[in-house]
């Protein structure tokens, strides 16, 4: 099918594979960013039933380091913020995708249907 399209709709039916690829990888990053998020709030939140003069640790590469109670919260506390931030921005972008590529998609149906396939049974019989 794509041999026969016009060179404009080729290029619109590319455009669309690149939007597709292009929502998934959002998509995928933004599900990172919430299973990130969701973590640094629950060991937030388990920060409350911790003493505060408890010896805790935080990992730094392969090693683990200590650290005290308001350091940990206060790293804790940023990251949520960070994370929160990332998630609201991978969200507008993935909205924005999409209602490109279902703008484009618009345009490509609007182009093929012009372009001569008749009917639902593919055009007059001969």
């Amino acid at each position: 099918m794509q041999g026969n399209l016009p060179p404009e709709a080729q290029e619109k039916l590319e455009q669309l594979q690149d939007l597709q690829e292009k929502a998934q990888t959002v998509a995928a990053q933004k599900q990172q960013a919430e299973t990130q998020l969701s973590d640094a709030e629950t060991a937030l939140d388990a920060l409350d039933d911790i003493d505060e003069d408890a010896t805790m640790y935080r990992e730094v590469g392969e090693l683990l380091v200590e650290t005290d109670y308001d350091d940990a919260a206060d790293d804790l506390e940023e990251k949520v913020d960070n994370l929160e931030v990332r998630v609201d921005t991978l969200q507008k972008q993935e909205e924005r995708v999409q209602e490109q590529f279902e703008e484009l998609q618009e345009e490509l149906q609007d182009m093929l249907g012009g372009a001569g396939g008749g009917g639902p049974m593919g055009g007059p019989s001969a």
